[in-house]
């Protein structure tokens, strides 16, 4: 037996949480999905054992493979071929410097089947961080996709961070049986359009998530109470804040769809509360 299939036929490893997608019908909806073309460059996180990693190499100009398992990384080139287009980065995607590590300066998007431990942090990577992709079609766990997806009466903090950077839809729902081995919970093919330009200037971002997350900080309470917890501000200050956003202080933060938290933010800097140094700079 080579060295390759050893490292291939190795089991999964628990700890970097590895399920490998074998369902050829879910691979090709992935694909699909994705809008890809002959000009494309595509990062794909934790290819594995290289089973969508195969699909997308004849439809691409690049392949960036970017997968934390030295063996896997190792291994994964001879096992498909060794093809001139496939790049293997080893590395922990929350943390790569996409720029400088993968050499790319033009358009990508991402096309990946995301572990459940860091999906959250991967895609916040890829979305906050230069150069953002023009689009991702992730794999997700599907309370996280419900989550990114969600619409007023169910947003969270992640629908908000999500939604402020590119339109979300899901794209289909796979079983556990489309994984070996099978997890214990049913995942969401998930597609992230990333916007043209942002809501709000890059120096007033830190600012507006700091607002949506105190309004965040106790979610079950109204809004002028949760505002007021995470802000450590009086109950009148808050009233006026949000009657000044035209916003009812006893509904939920989970009720707020984004364009009524840019408009919290805008009042909140108008009125001359900055959040915290960092938002002392003049856009």
């Amino acid at each position: 037996m080579s060295s390759a299939t050893r490292q291939f036929s190795a089991r999964p490893r628990k700890s970097l949480g590895q399920h490998f997608l074998v369902d050829g019908r879910v691979l090709t909806r992935i694909v699909a999905s994705a809008d890809l073309n002959e000009a494309d460059i595509v990062v794909e996180v934790g290819p594995g054992k290289g089973a969508l990693t195969r699909r997308l190499l004849p439809r691409v100009a690049q392949v960036i493979a970017i997968e934390m398992d030295e063996n896997l990384a190792e291994a994964l080139p001879a096992k498909l071929d060794s093809p001139p287009n496939l790049s293997v980065v080893c590395g922990d995607a929350r943390a790569i410097d996409f720029g400088s590590t993968t050499g790319f300066g033009q358009p990508y998007k991402v096309v990946a089947n995301l572990p459940y431990y860091a999906a959250n942090p991967i895609i916040r990577r890829f979305l906050e961080t230069e150069p953002r992709p023009s689009s991702l079609v992730v794999m997700v766990q599907r309370e996280v996709a419900e989550s990114m997806t969600a619409h007023p009466g169910k947003m969270t903090l992640l629908s908000v961070a999500t939604q402020f950077y590119a339109n979300a839809r899901t794209v289909c729902q796979v079983p556990p049986s489309a994984f070996r081995p099978a997890p214990k919970v049913t995942s969401t093919v998930v597609r992230l359009d990333l916007s043209h330009s942002l809501p709000l200037e890059e120096c007033d971002i830190s600012g507006f998530f700091d607002l949506v997350r105190a309004g965040f900080s106790a979610p079950r309470k109204q809004l002028r109470n949760s505002l007021g917890h995470g802000l450590r501000k009086s109950s009148q200050e808050i009233m006026q804040l949000l009657e000044a956003a035209g916003i009812d202080g006893a509904r939920r933060a989970e009720t707020l769809e984004l364009k009524e938290w840019l408009e919290t933010y805008r009042q909140w800097k108008r009125s001359g509360h900055l959040l915290s140094r960092e938002q002392v700079q003049v856009c």
